[in-house]
């Protein structure tokens, strides 16, 4: 019979691309890593992985077998999930989330599982979205927030399940009001100077995106992802930026804001399978109780 372990390192390689990235988050040595994987081989006597250069892919079976590692990786969560005791509600949810959603969400949330679910408790940890998946699917975290931008659609990958949390407007934050329609708001202020998250996250990829949609590249004054600083900095009146609604908690005197047409999705990521698991529900119930108060 194929050992699941073997069967999650073949699927961590499919995804992370090296056996040195594959050890080094499942906390294996790399020899050790390539030792399982040989082993997995010798079980279903296929060619699992080949050589190109120094890098190591996955051969045509060994693609086909890390997908039914996916369904199988799946149907062990389901099966936990199914014989956890929703009548007693104990343990850790380890919760990933994204720096704006603290406030508005996170927070709310644990509040509620402290004053509801007495023998639950959640674990915060603040991540970018684009690590979500791999935390994730290394057991690192039960649940996280993720987002997505009209304009930079997510890429989770298989192995995860999401629901939708929470739709934010998208602002443009300057010192003045704009004279045009939103739709050209953007497209007026070619010349200014704006603020970028880093390369890299989405809301960077997001800003750049919409300017370029618009006609120019942005001519970069700062970057920053701290949205209580863009706005402060936005109020001293050197710069523009675009900000999500969980951005604008305690927005600076003069600050315009000025909705767009543009959305920013928030939502619930998680383990495929593990979403009837009764501690994760009662966390993400608490989290969707926060969210009906942002509409």
């Amino acid at each position: 019979m194929i050992d699941v372990r073997k069967l999650r390192l073949l699927r961590e390689l499919g995804h992370r691309g090296t056996i040195a990235a594959v050890a080094e988050a499942m906390s294996f040595t790399p020899s050790a890593v390539s030792q399982q994987l040989s082993a997995l081989e010798r079980e279903t006597g296929r060619a699992l992985l080949a050589r190109t250069g120094r890098r190591v892919v996955l051969t045509p079976h060994g693609l086909l077998l890390a997908e039914h590692a996916e369904a199988v990786l799946a149907e062990l969560e389901r099966a936990e999930a199914a014989l956890a005791d929703d009548a007693e509600l104990s343990g850790t949810v380890r919760v990933g989330a994204f720096q704006t959603a603290f406030n508005s969400l996170v927070l709310p949330a644990i509040a509620s599982v402290s004053e509801n679910c007495s023998g639950l408790s959640v674990s915060v940890t603040e991540v970018d979205p684009a690590v979500v998946p791999d935390l994730l699917r290394c057991d690192e975290l039960d649940l996280a927030l993720v987002h997505e931008y009209d304009n930079v659609p997510s890429t989770l990958g298989a192995g995860i399940d999401v629901e939708p949390l929470v739709d934010e407007v998208v602002y443009f934050a300057s010192t003045t009001r704009p004279d045009v329609g939103a739709s050209e708001v953007i497209r007026a202020h070619s010349d200014s100077r704006w603020i970028l998250g880093n390369p890299g996250t989405l809301c960077h990829t997001m800003a750049v995106r919409s300017c370029q949609a618009a006609g120019f590249e942005p001519r970069v004054a700062h970057r920053i992802d701290d949205y209580g600083a863009v706005l402060k900095l936005v109020a001293l009146g050197t710069a523009v930026a675009l900000v999500p609604q969980l951005g604008v908690d305690d927005v600076p005197d003069g600050v315009v804001l000025t909705p767009l047409p543009a959305r920013r999705r928030t939502r619930v990521a998680y383990r495929r399978g593990s979403g009837a698991r009764p501690a994760l529900r009662a966390v993400v119930g608490e989290l969707r109780c926060a969210a009906k108060g942002l509409t």
